[in-house]
């Protein structure tokens, strides 16, 4: 069941409680995950979030860094404009480059992809809209390797997305890094969820 709400503090567990059963609620949240991923190219990784998979991310920063209570509002700030509000698909997108170098060259090539993505469905383009308040692509024009994207629906939109076995594209259109992939119907399936 999808839940457009925001997290509040009485959903984070104690950081205790959440460590001694972190094993469950990884498992859980692979499950949830595995239809929620869709790579585009060789490099990007878009990770479609969810109120979920936002729970489980507070969670994770949380037990990573004991903050403690002070820490608390500022993961709920920085996670709970992740969560979809039935009106859009919200994903971070990650350029997954091991090799530092090779890293470097290719982010230093693709400044600006956050304005080349987009969802295609029924002949039409949703263009995927930047994080406005983090810095995507730096001055000297490289771009950041983790972009969180927005894909706004309309109504008519959302009813073509959930159609069972609707064609969606999901696409990367920048000069140096030109992919595009088609969402497999579980995926599908799945992120029509996220559409109220």
């Amino acid at each position: 069941m999808t839940q457009f709400r925001e997290l509040t503090r009485t959903d984070i567990l104690p950081i205790e409680q959440y460590q001694r059963d972190r094993r469950a609620h990884r498992q859980r949240i692979t499950a949830i995950k595995k239809n929620r991923r869709v790579e585009v190219g060789p490099l990007a990784t878009f990770y479609f979030e969810n109120f979920d998979t936002m729970w489980h991310q507070v969670h994770e920063m949380l037990a990573v860094e004991r903050g403690g209570e002070a820490q608390i509002a500022d993961e709920l700030a920085a996670y709970n404009p992740l969560i979809p509000k039935g009106d859009e698909l919200i994903a971070t997108v990650m350029f997954e480059i091991d090799d530092p170098v090779q890293r470097a060259r290719v982010l230093g090539q693709i400044g600006g992809v956050e304005d080349k993505m987009y969802l295609a469905l029924g002949g039409e383009k949703i263009v995927g809209e930047a994080d406005p308040t983090r810095e995507n692509t730096s001055p000297e024009g490289k771009a950041s390797s983790v972009q969180f994207m927005r894909f706004p629906f309309t109504p008519a939109q959302k009813a073509k997305f959930r159609v069972p076995g609707a064609r969606v594209e999901v696409g990367i259109e920048h000069p140096n890094y030109h992919h595009i992939a088609v969402l497999s119907e579980a995926v599908r399936q799945t992120l029509a969820g996220d559409l109220a």
